[in-house]
């Protein structure tokens, strides 16, 4: 932990999520792929800056570093116990089968040390034979349909045994959630790429209008793309917003996201660009620089081509997509 940052003197506000009520901090801290000892740090470090809610998945290799962190935060007294916090994690694809949710979600909880989760995500609406062992690598004829039905049905399992406080979904389109808005637990979350360059207009329209609190990740998009074209950080609109407002294009795009009312989570093992993702709540920007950063021409960055196949449900990624990109 780097001891010249200091803390933030400010409690993150919070949304309430409406079919559970639980209360889910706006702001998160992403468990992003990367060394276990690094992430470990670099969630300790946001702790300490006042960062509560945090976001992994079992694709990400992340959940044990984070278990660790957490029983270390409260060993430093950082934190007086895990009820303090916010954890998310998610059901990766091989999982996606109704007999196998509630045995991947005790499996997560083994790896974080944890008795629930506050969130639990299916990550993407897609599923994967089961027992693949590498994870992010397998074939076309490995993707397979999801029975949306019986794996959202096990999904209402985890929260009513109290694994989880709340359930919810990424990466999902209006269509696909329509068809889970029916069910006895509604979602409570859905989990898009949302950012100035892809801000999900239609989508919040729908989430706002159904009750569901739609979460952005990739709030900075590709910032290190060497195009400039895909690049928040080489936005002309965004930099002559941060130039005259003396914040970051980051802060910029993380403030855009917080007065559109979406919860987000931000990715950085940088102590000084988390501090700085936390400085983002006592200034905004104006109706016209909203306009100017809701006018900037749009293309989705993540769009799942792993999962398009000739041989697959998906063959198009409009297919996948529901026609909605």
């Amino acid at each position: 932990m780097d001891s010249s940052l200091e803390a933030t003197c400010f409690r993150i506000p919070e949304h309430v999520l409406r079919s559970s009520g639980q209360k889910m901090p706006i702001l998160g801290f992403g468990a992003a792929i990367g060394p276990p000892i690094i992430v470990k740090q670099a969630i300790l470090q946001a702790i300490e800056l006042g960062y509560r809610h945090f976001d992994t998945a079992f694709v990400y290799g992340t959940e044990q570093p984070l278990g660790e962190a957490i029983i270390e935060a409260i060993s430093l007294g950082l934190i007086k116990s895990r009820d303090e916090l916010f954890i998310t994690s998610k059901l990766w694809c091989n999982d996606a089968h109704g007999e196998l949710v509630v045995p991947a979600l005790r499996r997560s909880l083994e790896n974080l040390k944890l008795e629930y989760l506050d969130l639990y995500l299916i990550h993407w609406p897609v599923s994967l034979k089961p027992g693949i062992r590498e994870l992010l690598v397998f074939n076309a004829e490995d993707i397979l349909p999801m029975d949306l039905g019986s794996v959202w049905s096990a999904m209402e399992d985890c929260q009513r045994l109290g694994l989880t406080k709340s359930i919810g979904v990424s990466n999902f389109s209006r269509k696909k959630l329509a068809d889970v808005l029916v069910a006895k637990i509604p979602p409570a979350v859905n989990q898009v790429e949302l950012n100035p360059m892809w801000n999900q207009k239609k989508l919040r329209e729908f989430c706002n209008a159904n009750g569901i609190r739609l979460t952005a990740y990739s709030v900075l998009r590709s910032s290190g793309t060497s195009s400039s074209s895909n690049s928040i950080t080489k936005n002309d609109v965004l930099k002559e917003i941060a130039e005259a407002k003396g914040k970051t294009v980051a802060q910029i795009c993380v403030r855009w996201a917080y007065q559109l009312g979406v919860a987000m989570v931000v990715k950085s093992f940088n102590g000084e660009r988390m501090k700085d993702n936390l400085e983002i709540f006592d200034w905004s920007l104006s109706e016209a620089e909203l306009k100017k950063i809701n006018d900037i021409p749009q293309s989705k960055y993540y769009r799942g081509e792993m999962f398009i196949s000739k041989e697959g449900p998906f063959k198009t990624l409009d297919k996948l997509w529901d026609g909605e990109i």
